[in-house]
């Protein structure tokens, strides 16, 4: 063999193609190693020993020309506002870490490329894209330069693609069930008395038909697991599908040899059992998987509400209900839900969510806005021009966070023994193989291919994901919304506890309020109500609550200041509504026990609401239950008006910190993680998104309005903060049924590979029980999690 090629690891043949003193099998791989190389992306070659894929030669050329159509363009855009744009591209030449890492950075080898991930899984690469500095076709034409391929297709959903790779599936179901009934009715003999009084002609016969019936079965129904050995051997990686297509190809060649050699039929009654016990397996498996990432994707919602304009009247809807045609109300800094139509009012909207550009694009009546958008200044009034996409919203909210610290290290650990299993198997097997050789070559067989077909780290790779996942829908059920499952495992960790105050220990709904100066009178009133309904922040909702009127009038120049107060302008009037400080320009000296919110109008202070807080219901139990297994805090922008009744409930050693402005929340967050600590931060999504993103852990907590934070890892509906304590010891319970369903994958294996290394076991009689063991522990992980589940609904409820 001869120089190995730098990119792609293929042999160079005689006359390699040499840049910079480095072989290469092609100018191909030369010209993606030269483009990287350029943009100082070498370290594509360090996460993964030459993990390129060969390079075909054929020139892009006008291939990607069709995208230059705008009738094109709009149907493969996902998104498409203020010259950022966003679409979505099928590689199927993603497959290995490298791949992912180079994907991931493409804005390194183009500027106009704003942000790029990747769903390993799907083989799909998400680009936000500035089109006037490179186009969709461009972008196409960069990715076939480095050779990830795009198969562009205009099929916006996934369904035809999944169907057609179902169908195929069960093509090969079908022509192996075919094949496995007639070589076992050319088999009966063997297996029935008398059946050594059958004519040689007829056995050799039989042995012929059952060998021609078997290759289909090798060279297509089986070809998944020849292909995917090979691929993985080509970037020196040791899949598990090494061992089966290994097991496979020795049953098919020694029963080759015996229906040749013309000394019996072989065993091609195991191989072709063994093919479709495996794919009866692999459909399974695919349908249980998908029915839990199903239910995950697309039936699960966001726990929070639109407010819905129907004939003058606002009312709060769940956002499921949410339908085209409906006018909407979308206030300060909340979320647009879905595609919709400008109708009152002029737009601020910032993308930031979608395309990571914070620059707010203005909007007019009658201009259409795409959802994930966020509103920022007074409240717009929309047409709902689509339904709520809830998978969409989903995969927004998944690509926030930093990639490079998941969180995840079962997976992690997962991962690192599947690397050595596969090696620890071969030798296993090889060694009983060769031990029975001597003594019976038809065990020595079955011992061989029964150790490699009946160990597998399948059962073991699944166990996080499914019982993670059970307990993920579980939570949702119970008004508890994960990002994703690797959630649970951080909440497991977890050693701090950071709470807010406003809106999230407090609520506004039952407060009592109270007006101290002289009576401004209803008109004043309900300029007052106008102004706080375009904020969302828990003290501006209680005054629109409380006070009269519903004659509302237009605000002009709104604004939010973050733990200061909002400001804006009705019929020419000035009004401001804030904190003492942000009114009179004076510290708040006030020790008093209600929270103070001043009014400037016009020229002049008009006065304050005293508004007596109202703390959420069980936070005393969830606080005593907290309290020893965590080291508890308490931010918040407030003064120290609350102390007493703070420090009553929890405890001196607990640290309060008042006055504290975003930044300083923060900061608070990096301090402690700087200690070494695991940081639970819990929040309303408002004035705290940067501690709840810096946090190890962020919980938002959701109330009747749309204020959706994407900075948060879980969404908690403020009617079950009481059960707070008990999700985070439920993620305990989650992490043994982890432990106890690794110990049965491990137990499975040892049991299984005793009785095949012993030749006790036969290939058919491996592969029924390789998948039974994936299945079994998928229905241990989910049992466990649904029975636990129910036995602390069953303690709450007693």
């Amino acid at each position: 063999m001869g120089l190995a090629c730098v990119h792609c690891g293929e042999d160079c043949g005689k006359h390699p193609v040499m840049w910079d003193d480095k072989p290469f099998c092609c100018h191909g791989c030369k010209t993606v190693y030269h483009i990287l190389n350029q943009n100082g992306m070498t370290q594509y070659y360090k996460i993964g020993k030459m993990p390129g894929i060969k390079v075909e030669t054929a020139e892009v050329g006008d291939k990607y020309a069709f995208l230059d159509l705008e009738e094109i363009k709009s149907k493969l855009l996902d998104f498409s506002d203020g010259g950022v744009n966003k679409v979505t591209f099928f590689v199927p030449g993603i497959h290995c870490a490298s791949c992912i890492w180079l994907l991931e950075n493409l804005n390194t080898l183009n500027p106009g490329i704003v942000h790029s991930s990747v769903n390993f899984p799907k083989k799909e690469v998400y680009i936000t894209f500035k089109d006037d500095e490179i186009s969709i076709r461009q972008l196409a034409e960069l990715l076939a330069s480095i050779h990830y391929i795009p198969e562009i297709t205009l099929d916006k959903l996934d369904k035809k693609t999944d169907g057609k790779s179902n169908k195929t599936l069960l093509i090969k179901l079908g022509i192996t069930g075919f094949v496995l009934m007639n070589v076992m009715f050319y088999n009966v003999p063997e297996y029935l008395p008398g059946g050594e009084f059958l004519g040689d002609d007829f056995k050799v016969f039989f042995g012929w038909m059952s060998l021609v019936l078997s290759i289909p079965i090798i060279a297509y129904s089986g070809n998944d697991y020849f292909l995917s050995a090979i691929k993985g051997l080509r970037h020196k990686i040791v899949s598990i599908d090494i061992p089966i297509a290994l097991g496979m190809a020795t049953l098919f060649l020694q029963s080759a040899y015996e229906v040749i050699s013309g000394q019996g039929i072989g065993y091609l009654d195991s191989l072709t059992g063994l093919v479709f016990f495996l794919l009866i397996g692999k459909w399974y498996q695919g349908k249980t998987y998908q029915a839990l990432s199903f239910e995950r994707d697309y039936k699960s919602y966001f726990p929070v509400a639109v407010t819905k304009i129907e004939n003058k009247k606002e009312t709060v809807i769940p956002l499921e209900k949410l339908k085209a045609g409906d006018h909407i109300l979308v206030r300060n800094m909340e979320l647009i839900p879905a595609d919709s139509i400008i109708r009152k009012g002029e737009g601020n909207i910032d993308y930031s969510f979608v395309t990571g550009e914070s620059l707010p694009v203005g909007k007019l009546p009658g201009e259409p806005i795409f959802a994930g958008g966020r509103q920022v200044g007074s409240s717009i009034e929309l047409e709902v021009s689509k339904d709520v996409e809830q998978s969409y919203l989903t995969q927004l909210w998944n690509q926030k966070k930093d990639p490079l610290d998941s969180g995840a290290h079962l997976n992690d650990l997962v991962n690192k023994i599947s690397q050595y299993f596969t090696v620890i198997i071969l030798v296993i097997a090889s060694a009983a193989g060769v031990y029975w050789l001597s003594h019976d070559k038809s065990t020595a067989l079955f011992a061989f291919t029964s150790v490699l077909i009946i160990a597998c780290p399948c059962a073991l790779a699944l166990t996080v994901p499914f019982t993670f996942g059970s307990t993920m829908r579980h939570f949702g059920r119970k008004g508890f919304y994960l990002k994703k499952t690797d959630v649970v495992e951080k909440l497991h960790k977890v050693t701090s506890i950071v709470f807010d105050k406003t809106g999230t220990i407090t609520h506004s709904k039952s407060m009592k309020i109270e007006f101290i100066g002289e009576d401004p009178g209803n008109e004043k009133f309900l300029l007052i109500k106008s102004l706080v309904r375009h904020s969302t922040h828990p003290l501006s909702a209680a005054l629109f609550q409380n006070l009269d009127g519903d004659d509302l009038f237009p605000v002009e120049n709104f604004k939010e200041m973050p733990s200061l107060g909002i400001s804006g302008e009705i019929n020419g009037i000035r009004i401001n509504i804030g904190s003492r400080k942000f009114i009179t320009g004076k510290e708040d000296t006030d020790k008093g026990l209600k929270t103070e919110v001043f009014v400037f109008f016009k020229d002049s202070i008009l006065g304050h609401f005293q508004l007596e807080n109202s703390y959420r219901d069980g936070l005393k139990e969830v606080i005593q239950s907290l309290k020893g297994k965590y080291d508890l805090h308490l931010l918040t922008g407030d003064n120290e008006s609350e102390k007493e009744n703070l420090l009553k409930l929890f405890g001196t050693d607990t640290q309060l910190l008042f006055r504290q402005s975003p930044t300083d929340k923060l900061e608070y967050i990096k301090q402690l993680k700087g200690n070494g600590k695991t940081v639970l931060m819990i929040g309303d999504g408002l004035n705290d998104s940067g501690a709840l993103n810096e946090s190890d852990v962020g919980i938002s907590i959701a109330d009747d309005v749309y204020h959706f934070s994407p900075a948060c890892d879980a969404i908690l509906e403020s009617g079950k903060f009481r059960n707070l304590h008990k999700y985070l010891k439920f993620t305990n319970t989650s992490i043994s049924i982890v432990y106890v369903s690794f110990a049965i994958s491990f137990l499975y294996n040892v049991f299984g590979i005793y009785f095949a290394v012993r030749g006790m076991m036969t290939p058919v009689f491996a592969a029924v029980l390789m998948p039974i063991s994936s299945v079994s522990v998928v229905a241990f992980a989910t049992f466990m999690v649904s029975w636990s589940a129910r036995k602390i609904t069953n303690k709450a409820t007693a």
